[in-house]
Formats: C-alpha cells, sequence, structure tokens
C-alpha cells in the first residue's frame, strides 16, 4: 500500500525538459514538507505521477496527519491511497474491485474508470463494462451514470500490474513551490491579503510576507498567525520571512500633513514605496497585494494607477476582478477567515471622507508638505522574522492586563482620572466628548506614544476613540512599554 500522488494536468503538457525539471522540484518540496514524519516515509518520482511509501510504525493519527500535509502541497492534482498487485484476470480483479466498492456505491450512482498502460488482448472500455457489472451485481441498489456519478470507482493496469485505489482526496493543484520564482505579499491579516498569498503560493511563487504595523503588538502579533497558517499549512517546503515595518510614524506624519481625503491613496503609496524598496534589498522581483476593483476607495482604477507609479517592481493582484463574497468563501476553504473575523481594524488610517477618484497633481502637492524622513526611519526601523520562527512570542501585554471602563458613570468623584481623546481633530470636532466632570486631554492617537512619558504617573489615563480599537491598541503599546495607568474608556 503506497500513496500515489499525481501531476497537476497542467505540469504534464509542458515540455519533456520543463515537465521533469518541476517533477524533481515537487519530489524535492515533499520530501521537505514531510520532514517531520522522518525515515518512516519514502518518495519516488515519476513521469506522471509521485509515490510516497510509509512503514507501519506511523500511528494512525500520524498517518492521518500526513495525508492531510499531502493534499496541501503545491503542484499536486489528487492523493489515492493505491493497493498494488499482479494482473492475473477480469475475474480477479471483479473480486477485488468488489471487496472494495461494495459498501461505497450501495444506493448511489457510480461508474468504473479503468486506465492501462502496456500491451495488453483487451481494451479500458471492455474492462469498465465488466467491472461496472461485477458491482452492479454486488449491490444491486446502485446505478452506473458516466456522466455525473457520485462515486468514480478507478483502476489502473500498469503492464501486468493492477493498482487498486481505496481512497482518493483532491490535491492543492497549481505548480511546485519555488518554480515561478519569488514575491513580497503586502499582508494585513483581513480576508483578501491572505487569500492572494495562497494564491500566488498555489501557483508556485515562493510568497514572503509584508506587514505594516499601525497597532501596535497585538495587531502585530494576530498577523504574524495569519502568516504562520499560510506557510505551515501551504509552504512548508520553503523558509520565506516576515518583515514588520513600524509605521504609526509615517501615519502620524501624514495626519498631520495630508488631506484627509487623500489619506487613504496616501498611505498604500507610502506603503508600495516601502515595498519597493525592502523587496529590491532583498532581490526579490516582484510585490502582491490583495486588491480587488471598487472593494475600498483606494482601490478605484484612478487610485491604483495612483498607488502603482511609485514603484519601479511590478505589483500582482490575484484577486483584482473577484467577488469579495468568493474571498471570503476562498478564506473559509482555506482557514484564514478565523484570523480575519477577530482582526481588529487600523482606524487611524481610514479617511472619513475618502476620495474614490484623487486627482494626480493633488497627491503630488498633499506629499510635497510629508516629511520623507519619517518614511526613510521606517523601511530602516523592519524587521525580519523566518516563517518557522513566527510562533516565538510577540511581545505583548494580554488584554486582561488593560484596564476598560464601561460608560462614564464609573468616573464619577474620580479627581485622579484624565480621559485622553486620541481621535485626530477634525474627528473631535465633529463629535465632541462631554464630560465636564473629568479632565479631558486631546492627543490624537499618532502623538500618545512619544507624548505618554512626559504625562504625570501618579494619575490614570483612560484612552477613548469611537469604536474602542485604537484606544484598546495603544494600551496595549504602552503598557508593552512599562506604563500600566493607562486604560480604555467605553462611553
Amino acid at each position: 500500500m503506497y500513496y500515489l500522488l499525481k501531476l497537476f494536468p497542467e505540469i504534464t503538457i509542458k515540455s519533456r525538459p520543463v515537465r521533469q525539471q518541476m517533477t524533481r522540484c515537487l519530489v524535492t518540496n515533499v520530501r521537505n514538507t514531510l520532514t517531520s514524519f522522518g525515515e518512516s516515509v519514502r518518495i519516488k518520482g515519476g513521469w506522471d505521477s509521485l509515490q510516497v511509501s510509509v512503514n507501519g510504525s506511523l500511528t494512525t493519527a500520524r498517518r492521518s496527519e500526513l495525508e492531510a500535509t499531502l493534499t496541501r502541497i503545491p503542484g499536486i492534482h489528487s492523493v489515492q491511497v493505491v493497493e498494488e498487485v499482479p494482473f492475473s484476470s477480469f475475474e480477479d480483479t471483479g473480486r477485488r474491485l468488489a471487496a472494495l466498492w461494495q459498501s461505497a456505491i450501495a444506493g448511489r450512482r457510480f461508474r468504473v474508470s479503468a486506465k492501462r498502460r502496456g500491451q495488453h488482448d483487451f481494451t479500458s472500455a471492455e474492462l469498465e463494462r465488466y467491472l461496472g457489472r461485477v458491482l452492479l451485481d454486488a449491490a444491486p441498489a446502485a446505478q452506473v451514470d458516466l456522466n455525473h456519478p457520485e462515486v468514480d470507482v478507478r483502476v489502473d493496469v500498469i503492464d501486468r500490474r493492477l493498482r487498486l485505489i481505496h481512497q482518493g482526496w483532491p490535491g492543492l493543484g497549481g505548480y511546485p513551490l519555488g518554480q515561478q520564482g519569488q514575491a513580497l505579499c503586502l499582508l494585513s491579516g483581513g480576508f483578501d491579503s491572505p487569500v492572494a498569498a495562497w494564491k500566488l503560493i498555489r501557483r508556485g511563487i515562493k510568497t514572503h510576507f509584508l506587514f505594516f504595523d499601525m497597532g501596535g503588538p497585538a495587531h502585530e502579533r494576530a498577523v504574524r498567525e495569519v502568516a504562520y497558517h499560510l506557510w505551515e499549512r501551504y509552504s512548508r517546503s520553503h523558509r520565506v520571512q516576515f518583515i514588520r515595518v513600524p509605521f504609526e510614524g509615517v501615519v502620524g506624519e501624514m495626519h498631520r500633513t495630508i488631506p484627509d481625503g487623500l489619506i487613504g491613496v496616501v498611505l498604500k503609496r507610502m506603503m508600495v514605496r516601502s515595498a519597493g524598496e525592502i523587496a529590491k534589498r532583498a532581490r526579490i522581483p516582484v510585490l502582491a497585494t490583495g486588491d480587488a476593483i471598487a472593494q475600498v476607495s483606494s482601490q478605484s482604477l484612478t487610485n491604483l494607477a495612483l498607488i502603482d507609479e511609485v514603484s519601479e517592481l511590478p505589483t500582482l493582484r490575484p484577486l483584482i476582478a473577484e467577488d469579495k463574497l468568493d474571498i471570503i468563501a476562498t478564506a473559509r476553504r482555506i482557514g484564514t477567515a478565523r484570523f480575519a473575523e477577530g482582526m481588529p481594524e487600523v482606524c487611524g488610517a481610514i479617511s472619513r471622507r475618502p476620495n474614490t477618484q484623487a486627482r494626480r497633481d493633488k497627491v503630488l502637492a498633499a506629499e510635497q508638505a510629508f516629511d520623507f524622513a519619517v518614511l526613510d526611519d521606517a523601511i530602516a526601523a523592519a524587521t525580519s522574522t523566518r516563517s518557522d520562527r513566527l510562533q516565538e512570542r510577540v511581545k505583548a501585554t494580554d488584554g486582561d492586563d488593560v484596564r476598560i471602563v464601561e460608560g462614564v458613570a464609573e468616573l464619577a468623584g474620580r479627581a485622579s482620572v484624565s480621559v485622553i481623546d486620541i481621535r485626530p481633530p477634525e474627528e473631535r470636532e465633529a463629535a465632541p466628548l462631554d464630560l465636564p466632570e473629568v479632565e479631558q486631554l486631546a492627543i490624537p492617537f499618532y502623538e500618545l506614544q512619544s507624548r505618554a512619558e512626559s504625562l504625570p504617573q501618579d494619575r490614570e489615563y483612560l484612552l477613548y476613540c469611537d469604536q474602542g480599537v485604537m484606544s484598546r491598541m495603544q494600551a496595549l503599546h504602552l503598557a508593552d512599554r512599562g506604563l500600566s495607568h493607562f486604560g480604555v474608556l467605553r462611553a
């Protein structure tokens, strides 16, 4: 008994040299992926398939884990559990097949698919008809359906050997990882960018992850979990890098200098500028994002063109014409939806009145006021973590360590408490916070980290924003620096 790994059909139509190269790459990838299973696994390459043999030392649980792992390796079309025995006659084949499939086809529609290789005195169609009759006799409630079967009973005759397929699962498809080069994918942790990264991985592109940190350690920890999930499940054969760029200073500078309606476009331009520099230093030739047309204001065609012009490197957008519901469905299938559903949105980087058709001259004029030394500092401060180390603890404070005050009633009579409104000035002016009996400070979130240590430490400070997301992130960030007298107010 062994596992037969069928090659992705697009590999089998390549020229002989390309096909051989891809097959060799796939053998190496499977071997690297299965390293944790030790010496119990043997891998053998072939013209249109690979064979993975496993000795009896694996437990049932480990064997199930191995089977699931095989279905997630790029380049594999299907995984089949195969028993190979000598081929002697139609009658012997029928007896073996009936014993295997009788219960599986009972009351269901089925067909027999036979393939031959070598010289035989019968055709595949003749063998299929004979075996179909045997199975019908064994399971009278079953029905033959050649076009839309519920069960496809597979049998192969290779020269004088008979392959009986006990079980099978669809594989990931695509091309062997690393065969199509490298890309640097901007990863936010929402629904879109992880699906975009997965699509690149599936097509054989070694995909590194780039994260722009605008929410502190808690946000970074959440995105690292997504990146680790993608690597561990779908690209474990290769080590990749998770690169973090501290972008809070860039966001702060933008709020000070960029008009509100242009913040979304300019932020993306700053990200792509940074990504291009980092990719060139790492000799990665291509960028990738999870952009999809018209999903948000910065993803109109006009704005995407403005974003692309700041980088010398091409930007791949695997989701550009996908519907949101299809993206979410894919995220659920590949296991990244659960991360996206719990991912906080960094609201401080969002325009209140975004411009969906930004004018190039206005964008360039706005960027003239931006201090690009802040962007250079962020790029210089970028850090890289190898994919197999992403589960190492990110320095962060648990949410339970941050005091959360629900409602202003708890503040009555507490003279030692101050409330810091961390919203940008235009948001504060549009919806002022009414707390007449409590000291209030107005410190935008993008200035808070630099000013926090200068505040008197004999007071408790409660951070306020509209949704409570940014205030919690800022409080966690401060607690991580040892400033434990900051909490959150949810009014």
